[in-house]
């Protein structure tokens, strides 16, 4: 196995951990604003954004039907998500020339 396909491998690893992170605080923080306990921080739900946790943000939000209208919130989580589809077009767009 060359050391590229097992650091590719370990990314994708990384990418599933840090989604499923991020949509479980967007659940928990859902069932505790629902009971009127303990809240997530809104800079610790785009904190898993950010670190690739995008995916599972979107995905949460769409299952639990939270924080969808909150502003500016949603705003910050959009543009998270254009930066990570910039950065991925970068990527592939550098790979394909390399």
């Amino acid at each position: 196995m060359s050391a590229q396909f097992v650091a590719l491998e370990y990314f994708v690893y990384y990418l599933i951990a840090i989604n499923l992170c991020a949509f479980l605080a967007f659940a928990v923080d859902k069932a505790m604003a629902e009971s009127g306990g303990w809240r997530v921080p809104e800079t610790s739900l785009l904190g898993w954004a950010m670190i690739g946790g995008t995916p599972g943000a979107y995905a949460a939000r769409a299952a639990f039907h939270h924080k969808e209208r909150k502003q500016p919130f949603s705003n910050q989580l959009h543009g998270l998500a254009c930066v990570h589809v910039i950065l991925l077009a970068g990527t592939l767009l550098y790979l394909s020339f390399a």
